[in-house]
């Protein structure tokens, strides 16, 4: 989920950017903007920047694997094709 406080930063950043006429006439802007933008990332599938670190290490760890086992797969095999 995308961090409250970006939310607020970007919900206040939109909100200074109304002209001030505007914005005396709009108090609640920035709440009902924060609102908005929090309900529509919320239906996003969205993942932190931690977690897709994290799967991305999965990921090379499994292909390091994934490599390993074929290596010994290529060798099994030629020798078994040797010992026939």
């Amino acid at each position: 989920m995308l961090d409250p406080r970006k939310l607020e930063e970007i919900a206040k950043q939109i909100s200074d950017a109304v002209p001030p006429g505007v914005k005396n006439m709009a108090e609640g802007a920035e709440a009902k903007v924060k609102q908005v933008l929090q309900s529509q990332l919320s239906r996003l599938n969205f993942v932190s920047r931690e977690e897709f670190d994290i799967q991305s290490q999965v990921l090379i760890r499994t292909r390091e694997k994934l490599e390993a086992l074929e290596a010994r797969l290529a060798q099994l095999e030629n020798q078994a094709a040797a010992s026939e």
